[in-house]
């Protein structure tokens, strides 16, 4: 009996992660074909993908997006990183029922969607001079309330002996946060991390609306642009999507065990 279920669960597993991975499959099979068969359905590779990557270097400034695209994503992953978890460290190490309230009125705002501040915001950027620049792309998500959660659970595990230990060693609070708290919780770094490059790379219509020159085109941005106009070739088009893919799944796959462990709260 215990057999059966074991085989039962497997095979239940299997065909979820079959599921789950078909439609990246798909994508990758339909970027190697003409659209016509991307219409029809074909499920094996084809001999159209190089046709395919010549015809969207030729519509497309792919190199401008994807260096665009990594600029602001990079950029966005190192400076939230960097401000939610000195937020968050402050929240928790720093602990007191002010920064209880104030806590809560963060985590009220994670409930206002974006685009009920867009226009606001598009209105105060254009006023001041920020449209088309990295500042304005970065500004509205640099701090967010859910890292600063992130960080502030993970500050919670944090030994505070060893505070207490290199306080008497002479060390300030700064330094204390960038030598010793930032080593130890790598894995909520790597988690952070991750979720943060997803989000700025997977970005659209704060870009949309705030980088108005082609010149700040970004890859989401490119993506829609190919579905303009009467005619759209699917082939290209799902190239465009698997190409702009591949980052976001690779930094994933190489972190995944700090994600996951991040997560959870571990301390290393």
């Amino acid at each position: 009996m215990t057999k059966i279920r074991t085989v039962a669960k497997y095979v239940f597993l299997t065909i979820v992660s079959l599921i789950s991975i078909f439609p990246l499959y798909w994508m990758a099979v339909s970027a190697t074909h003409a659209s016509i068969d991307v219409i029809r359905g074909a499920l094996l590779p084809g001999n159209y993908l190089f046709k395919n990557l010549s015809n969207l270097l030729a519509a497309s400034d792919v190199s401008g997006a994807m260096t665009n695209s990594f600029k602001y994503s990079i950029m966005m992953t190192i400076l939230a990183l960097f401000i939610c978890s000195l937020a968050g460290y402050g929240f928790e190490i720093y602990h007191d029922k002010a920064k209880d309230a104030i806590m809560a009125v963060l985590l009220l705002a994670m409930m206002v969607p974006f685009v009920a501040i867009m226009i606001p915001l598009f209105q105060m950027f254009s006023k001041w001079g920020l449209l088309n620049t990295t500042l304005g792309f970065l500004l509205p998500t640099l701090s967010t309330p859910f890292l600063i959660m992130l960080f502030r659970q993970s500050a919670r595990s944090f030994p505070h002996d060893i505070l207490e230990a290199a306080r008497l060693d002479g060390l300030n609070e700064f330094n204390i946060f960038l030598r010793i708290f930032i080593p130890t919780m790598k894995s909520t770094y790597a988690s952070a991390a991750i979720i943060t490059f997803m989000g700025a790379w997977n970005s659209y219509l704060w870009p949309k609306v705030i980088m108005t020159e082609k010149t700040s085109i970004t890859m989401p941005m490119l993506v829609a642009n190919l579905k303009e106009g009467y005619v759209t070739d699917y082939g290209v088009l799902m190239l465009a999507v698997l190409l702009c893919s591949i980052p976001t799944v690779v930094i994933f796959f190489v972190l995944q065990k700090q994600f996951a462990e991040g997560i959870t709260g571990a301390v290393k």
